[in-house]
Order: C-alpha cells, then structure tokens, then sequence
C-alpha cells in the first residue's frame, strides 16, 4: 500500500511507521506469549477509543455507553464459539446434548431460535459489524433526530449500558448471566487456546487494527471529516449551511458503534471468554479515559492511551489491588488539568517542534557545504 503524503503528513507518518514497526515487530520478539497476550488484550481497547476519536474528538458527541457496542461484538462471537464447543459429543453429560452448558443448567431444552443462525462464521462477522451498527443506528436517530445532545446524551448512553448489563445478568438461561460465556475453545476446529494461536490471533488483531486506522484517518480527511469538526465547534452554523447534522451525528456514533464491536469480537477470540462486566458503565467510562490519555483528536494516541492506561492498571492492580481505581482516576484528573490534549499534545506541543528544528537544520546543510569545500580547495574568496 502506498502511503503518499496527502494521506499522512511527515509527522503521522513517522507515528505510523513506529507503531508498526512495535507492533509487529518489537513487541512479538521481545515479549514472552502470555505478555504479547495480554498486549492483544489491550489493543481490544483501542479498536473502541479510535471510535471515539472520531465520535468524540471529531463529531463532539460524547459517549459515555461503548461497552455496549463492544460487549455485542464480543457476545456475537462468543455465541459462536461457545455453539461450536458445545457439539453433542462434547456434552453427551448434560440433559440435553447439543446446547451450552449455562441452558442445560436451567432447564432449557432446546437451542432459542436466535441463537440458531451463529452456527455460520460467516452470519457471526456480518452480526458482529451490523447488530452493533443497527443498535447504534436506532439510538442515534432517536437522539440526534430530536437534538439531544451534549451532557444528555452521554447521560442517555450510560443508561443504555446499565440496562443491557441488567438484561444480560437477567437472562441467564439465554446469555450465561453474570458469569457469561467461557470455555471457549475452537474456530472453526482451530483450537484457539495454544500459545501458537494467541500469537496467529494478535497479528491478525494488529492487522484489523491497522485496518481501522486507515479507515478512520481516511474519513478524517475527507470532507466529511472536516464537517464533523466544524459541526463540534458551530452546530448552528452547520445546520444553517444546508447540511443535516442529525446524520453526520448518526454516521459518527454508528462508526464508533463498529469499531468497537471488532474490538469486542477480538476479545472474545483472545481472552476466551464474554462476560457482562465488559458491557456496563464502569468499562464505558474507562474506554475515556483511553482516548483521554491518548488524545481525543489523535487517531493514534488513541492506540498509545489504551495501551499506557490498561498498562498502568494491570501494574497498579497487581501491586496495589485496593488503590488502582484512585490511580486510574488520577491519572485522568492529570492529564485533564496538565494536558488536556493527552499524548497527542504533548508529542505536538513539546517534541514534534524540536524534530522538525532538527529536519530544518539537517535540510539547510548542504546549501553551505560547496562554498565551504571550493575555498578548502583553494579557490579564491571574494
């Protein structure tokens, strides 16, 4: 693929040739499977903040509610991991061979039609993608039709998160309830539990993420990008030129909604297991955090702020368990108060200014060298 420089600028594309470069290169050969693994688990994450870069750095729609959207991704593809491990010859113990486990456990006797269709892959990646896209389409127009917005908004989404937390717990002959799926073990035959397969799995997940990358950067600079920018700063403004904000709003959170459901279904993949505590306020919150750190206009600080937060909190939880949320939360205010543009910022604000003084001064050299070489040979000044 050709990256010329109307798609990336010399400094985002020195940013994306270092994060692949790490990913695909560094990070595999310097870090043993179970780490690499949980790095895989990371990057989960940042499928869902390159969402909100877009939804909420770009768009200025704050969504307080992404752990839905990743936690339908996730259940849409564990639905179909756990159906596949749950053959008859798997569970010729249970009353009723064929079902998950959780279903024989309350007394259901037969596959629920809408499990039915997740026996097809195929059907499992087209729900992973539109069950999410649909969801996010029917809130969004429900929303954005009638202008809600702003706080409200973010206050409706954290109550769509809570009430889907309750529905999944609630319905635990049919979701798992609060334990969900586990014991996931094959795709499609492949088990997918060896250290081999975490490896196979995290570069196809660094790939899809790569993918998402170049599709958001991609809608950034188009016009409806720039639309989205100027709808955050004068909504008014936007409306009265002509243009429907309702569905640039609608086009953002729905793309958001996407993003994070692959992120999901990669979870699921990696980590072998779905459970409601991914879907509800609490892992919405921190999904902004995320993209807080990072930097909410930067597509890839989103990647390096889901990456240095989950960081932090895999290392604070180990050392101090009872203290990682204050640690978590005041790593948050911090950069609120100090930097507000997050790592993006400080990297365009500190460094990026001392590296292009630097190319300046590297560029201006040569002009000087030939004066400097004839007089060295002899040849006569003015």
């Amino acid at each position: 693929m050709i990256i010329n420089s109307r798609f990336f600028n010399r400094s985002e594309l020195i940013g994306f040739i270092a994060l692949a470069a790490i990913l695909f290169v560094i990070l595999p050969l310097s870090l043993d499977v179970f780490r690499l693994n949980l790095v895989a688990k990371y990057l989960t994450y940042a499928f869902v903040a390159i969402g909100l870069v877009l939804c909420w750095g770009y768009g200025g729609i704050l969504s307080l509610g992404q752990g839905v959207f990743f936690g339908l991704g996730g259940y849409c593809m564990a639905m179909f991991l756990k159906l596949e491990a749950s053959s008859v010859e798997n569970t010729k113990i249970q009353s009723t061979p064929g079902i998950p486990d959780f279903m024989d456990w309350n007394q259901i006797t037969a596959l629920p039609l809408f499990w039915q269709p997740f026996h097809s892959l195929t059907f499992t990646i087209l729900a992973i993608i539109l069950v999410p896209g649909l969801f996010a389409l029917i809130i969004g127009t429900a929303m954005f039709k009638r202008r809600v917005g702003g706080t409200y908004f973010a206050i409706i989404t954290q109550a769509v998160a809570a009430i889907l937390t309750i529905l999944i717990v609630g319905q635990q002959g049919y979701t798992g309830g609060i334990n969900g799926m586990t014991d996931l073990r094959t795709l499609k035959g492949w088990d997918i539990r060896p250290d081999h397969a975490k490896v196979i799995l995290y570069f196809v997940e660094v790939a899809l993420l790569f993918g998402c990358i170049l599709i958001a950067q991609f809608i950034r600079l188009t016009k409806l990008g720039r639309i989205l920018v100027a709808m955050r700063e004068q909504e008014d403004r936007v409306r009265f030129s002509g243009y429907s904000v309702a569905n640039f709003k609608i086009f953002a959170f729905c793309m958001a909604a996407m993003f994070a459901a692959i992120g999901g279904a990669m979870f699921a993949l990696n980590v072998g297991f779905m459970s409601p505590s991914f879907v509800g306020i609490v892992p919405s919150i921190e999904m902004v955090i995320y993209t807080a750190v990072g930097g909410r206009m930067s597509i890839f600080g989103a990647v390096w702020g889901s990456l240095l937060v989950n960081f932090a909190k895999t290392s604070l939880s180990e050392s101090f368990p009872q203290l990682w949320l204050f640690g978590l939360g005041a790593l948050f205010i911090a950069v609120v108060l100090a930097f507000p543009n997050g790592l993006s910022g400080i990297w365009a604000d500190h460094v990026q200014p001392r590296i292009d003084r630097l190319w300046a001064s590297r560029k201006s050299r040569p002009s000087s060298a030939p004066a400097d070489s004839s007089i060295a040979a002899g040849a006569p000044a003015e």
